[in-house]
């Protein structure tokens, strides 16, 4: 019952959390949701429908161990039948497992329907959920460690460890341990517009790379029907975006919180300076709208000719890459002290508390789903970064980047990039700092201000970790 009640008791955090993670990727078709969007069905991969699953499970050898699998895809698509692809293949190359696919609806809904399944006795087996849960997924035990199963593997294992990003594997970690594997990933680059570039004498080839250049180019790029900078403010993309910012006006690399979850570093003098730049870009330079900017917005916007650089994840390649009527390009985004960005997305986890048969199936259906030419493939098919170091040995990948420069700034940029914003209580202190930080934007309060008083909330509600 303790652990029930546990669980309860952080489920709607980790349900505000969801709802609020607006950061993450949109794959091909131009949705820009959270981490899960349609994607245009690739000859390679294929893919059944719905139906076809349903099929699948109705025709299964009934002396197969029946495995349920839960993920997320927040605007639906063929990014489920993609999933499905995946557990069709596994469950064609191992008999005696079937993976279920359960379409889960968001993150917000998925997260809603682990907490109600493990209450009722019925966890699923594995899942897939935003890497910044893994503190409350671990504090509260809905998932394991996987540790020991890695282990188990022996040099295999390692090697399996081992060939996942940095980038992306740093925040699989709870007090040293390995509780997820990283999946859905994806970081933001800084998107631009070639033809306006050259509207305004700037070299197309030649995207800001500095604080200073941005709101200069930001500047030069603006007139009367287009903005030169385009960052979403809104609740749920304020913090990953600030994540950023604070990386690159970092002095020794430090991020927003400690990584152990249980401190934050909000109101350093840099991370003022940081918020107070976004300020000046809306109120000094005026290259940037006012007020609070919608992260769903700002592809629409750029596509449009509105505004000519956008901060956005990198999961809406495909949509720039097919709708766009301009010559675009992507950059990392403009560094200060140093270079830096944030990452985001989705992890595998298993159950806790199921037994050991399904733990096992569970995680030898993680490690077929994550191989290196499954990784590739989810990776040219969804939008989403290849996971795998070896992903970027493969004939997909360098084919894709041959054709689609573009999509390689990402990957080039990871080893500068760092988490976002992740906490015990993360719900609680990503809606602390976004509200602080929209009330600067709006005028309410100045940079400083807004800082000092998300530190003081946020170490209250942190207080019970220390």
């Amino acid at each position: 019952m303790k652990k029930t009640k546990k669980i309860a008791a952080a489920v709607l955090a980790m349900t505000m959390a969801a709802g609020l993670a607006v950061t993450g990727c949109s794959g091909k078709g131009g949705s820009t949701g959270t981490d899960g969007a349609p994607a245009e069905q690739s000859k390679e991969t294929g893919g059944g429908g719905t139906n076809d699953s349903k099929d699948d499970a109705a025709k299964a050898d009934d002396g197969a161990l029946h495995l349920t699998f839960y993920y997320p895809v927040n605007v639906g698509g063929s990014a489920a039948q993609l999933i499905e692809k995946i557990c069709a293949d596994f469950n064609a190359e191992n008999p005696d497992i079937f993976v279920e696919p359960v379409y889960t609806g968001n993150y917000d809904d998925t997260v809603t329907k682990i907490q109600t399944a493990m209450q009722g006795g019925t966890p699923p087996d594995v899942f897939v959920s935003l890497a910044t849960q893994r503190f409350t997924m671990a504090s509260t035990g809905m998932a394991m460690p996987l540790d020991e199963l890695i282990e188990a593997d022996g040099d295999e294992g390692k090697a399996y460890i081992d060939d996942f990003l940095p980038g992306f594997m740093e925040d699989s970690y709870v007090d040293g341990k390995i509780y997820s594997i990283p999946f859905q990933r994806s970081t933001m680059v800084l998107y631009y517009n070639k033809d306006a570039f050259k509207e305004v004498g700037l070299d197309p080839e030649a995207p800001p790379t500095t604080w200073e250049e941005l709101a200069e180019y930001g500047q030069k790029l603006t007139d009367d029907g287009r903005y030169g900078v385009g960052i979403a403010l809104n609740s749920g993309s304020a913090q990953w975006a600030f994540t950023g910012f604070c990386l690159q006006n970092s002095t020794d690399g430090q991020n927003l919180m400690s990584e152990d979850g249980k401190s934050v570093y909000f109101n350093t003098p840099e991370n003022v300076e940081a918020l107070q730049f976004w300020l000046d870009l809306q109120n000094e330079y005026k290259c940037m709208a006012e007020g609070i900017v919608q992260w769903t917005d700002l592809p629409t916007q750029f596509l449009a000719g509105e505004v000519a650089m956008i901060y956005h994840t990198t999961g809406n390649m495909a949509n720039i890459h097919d709708n766009a009527d301009f010559d675009f390009g992507t950059a990392f985004l403009p560094a200060h002290k140093r270079v830096g960005a944030p990452t985001g997305g989705g992890n595998f986890y298993i159950s806790s508390g199921i037994s050991e048969d399904r733990v096992q199936a569970a995680w030898k259906f993680i490690k077929f789903a994550t191989s290196t030419d499954r990784a590739a493939q989810w990776s040219l098919d969804t939008g989403y970064v290849a996971t795998r170091q070896s992903c970027f040995d493969t004939d997909l990948i360098k084919d894709y980047y041959a054709e689609v420069p573009q999509a390689s700034v990402a990957y080039e940029q990871l080893p500068y990039a760092k988490p976002e914003l992740t906490t015990y209580n993360a719900a609680e202190i990503w809606r602390v700092l976004n509200d602080n930080i929209q009330a600067a934007v709006v005028g309410d309060m100045s940079a400083q201000e807004a800082l000092d008083a998300a530190q003081e909330q946020a170490e209250e509600v942190l207080s019970e970790y220390q």
